[in-house]
């Protein structure tokens, strides 16, 4: 197998959208797809060219079955995904909804397998990835999830690997708002890169102004925080520089979800391959609105050959 370039793990479940809106109750017919943050985000990079391999578990049955064989064939390095035969793969219900609101999500995903996930599943090899993409969601699944987020986040910190973190909050799956702000900033200030939406970052942070939710972060030892701003754009800060970078206009909202995740691929191929900063985020900002622009969570995410050229990056000024 090539090296891997990127690691991201969580859990990746069978996703099924209703084929015509209403109340989930009244639908008869689903569209099977599946559905996961990280794994949103894995398939965009690695629909961009990298290498890059996923750590998870599914349940010995239909679903896990057909959670690997997407993935695999997205061109995931799904060596690391275990089955598990105790446990069941997580699947949710989605609504689909006119004119660009936000789906209704019904999600059956207590107990799955993936929520097992532990320390057990760090394999040696999964270290030699060049960057870590983590997120908010595996440690709002189990402690022993959450243990793994911390170890793997810890240990290719020590590697001198970059780390890139989305705090993707999921209020439902903690025990209380504290623990989840406190247990999400913990992991946090692990990675170089941290991306939060402006309402979690006001959560999480207690702060109002991007520019100090990014010194927040700023001041514990992250390089650069990026905050998504929906129609507004991204703002931007470093140790060194700081700007908002303006959102790509969209003629037509047709799904929301999955456009953090979108934005997220966006800045993370960037950065890795050297684009400056508001280069980066201008690219996370392009196919964040394509993901808005298409049904279905990571069906919008781009090939290499679909971005843009470079062009100047259109800032404006944070007065």
């Amino acid at each position: 197998m090539s090296e891997i370039d990127i690691l991201s793990f969580g859990e990746t479940m069978a996703m099924f959208v209703a084929e015509h809106s209403g109340d989930l109750a009244a639908v008869g017919h689903f569209h099977k797809r599946i559905a996961g943050a990280d794994s949103n985000v894995a398939i965009g990079l690695s629909r961009l060219g990298f290498n890059v391999a996923w750590l998870s578990r599914v349940g010995a049955d239909s679903f896990g079955r057909f959670v690997v064989d997407t993935l695999k064939a997205e061109g995931l390095d799904c060596r690391f995904v275990e089955t598990d035969p105790a446990h069941p793969t997580g699947f949710q219900l989605k609504s689909l909804e006119e004119h660009g609101a936000d789906p209704r999500v019904e999600y059956f995903r207590r107990g799955s397998a993936a929520s097992r996930l532990s320390v057990n599943n760090i394999a040696p090899a999964l270290l030699k990835a060049r960057h870590l993409h983590a997120t908010g969601i595996p440690p709002a699944l189990s402690a022993s999830a959450r243990e793994l987020s911390q170890v793997l986040m810890s240990q290719m910190r020590a590697a001198g690997r970059s780390l890139s973190f989305d705090p993707n909050l999921r209020p439902s799956l903690w025990d209380s708002e504290k623990q989840m702000i406190s247990e999400i900033n913990r992991l946090a200030v692990q990675a170089h890169w941290v991306l939060p939406g402006l309402s979690e970052g006001r959560l999480l942070t207690g702060l109002e102004d991007p520019a100090d939710i990014a010194g927040f972060y700023l001041d514990q030892g992250v390089e650069a925080v990026v905050i998504k701003l929906g129609a507004a754009g991204a703002y931007y800060r470093t140790q060194l520089d700081q700007g908002f970078v303006e959102a790509v206009p969209v003629a037509q909202v047709v799904d929301t979800v999955g456009a953090g995740d979108g934005f997220a691929v966006g800045l993370i191929s960037g950065l890795l391959e050297n684009l400056g900063m508001a280069e980066a985020v201008q690219r996370a900002n392009w196919i964040g609105s394509r993901a808005v622009q298409s049904r279905g969570d990571m069906e919008g995410l781009p090939r290499r050959e679909e971005l843009p050229q470079p062009a100047a990056v259109r800032l404006r000024s944070s007065a």
